[in-house]
C-alpha cells in the first residue's frame, strides 16, 4: 500500500505501521474512523460559542486522536490548544484555530483520497 499522501499530509506513517503492527485493514479501519468523527465540528462549534469546557473536551478528543494515529502536526497543535485551556488561555487557544482548521483539512482530505485508492 502506498502511503505517500500520508506522508505527504504530516503523518508519521512509519510511527502508525509500527503502532497497529503493519496492519493494513487496521490503519485504513482507524483512518476512517478519524474521517468520520465529529470532534472537530464540535470543537468549532465550541470555540465559536465561546464554550471553553467544551472545547476542552473536544480538543483534548482530537489530540488523542491524533496521537494514536502518528498525525504529528494535528497532535502538536492540540496538545498546545488543550494547554492554553486549562491555563485559562482562551482567546490564544481560540487564536489556533484557523491554523488548526487548515492542516485538519489537509489531513483529511489526503486521508480521504488515500481511502478512495
Amino acid at each position: 500500500m502506498d502511503y505517500t499522501l500520508l506522508e505527504n499530509a504530516g503523518i508519521d506513517v512509519q510511527s502508525l505501521i509500527n503502532r497497529l503492527m503493519g496492519n493494513e485493514a487496521l490503519i485504513t479501519r482507524f483512518m476512517q474512523k478519524f474521517i468520520d468523527d465529529d470532534s472537530f465540528e464540535k470543537l468549532s462549534a465550541a470555540i465559536c460559542d465561546e464554550n471553553y469546557e467544551a472545547a476542552l473536551a473536544a480538543s483534548h478528543t482530537l489530540k488523542g486522536m491524533c496521537g494514536n494515529l502518528s498525525i504529528t502536526k494535528l497532535f502538536d497543535l492540540f496538545a498546545k490548544q488543550v494547554e492554553l485551556i486549562r491555563a485559562g488561555k482562551n482567546t490564544e487557544a481560540a487564536g489556533l484555530m484557523p491554523e488548526i482548521t487548515q492542516t485538519y483539512k489537509t489531513v483529511t482530505s489526503a486521508i480521504s483520497e488515500w481511502l478512495a485508492q
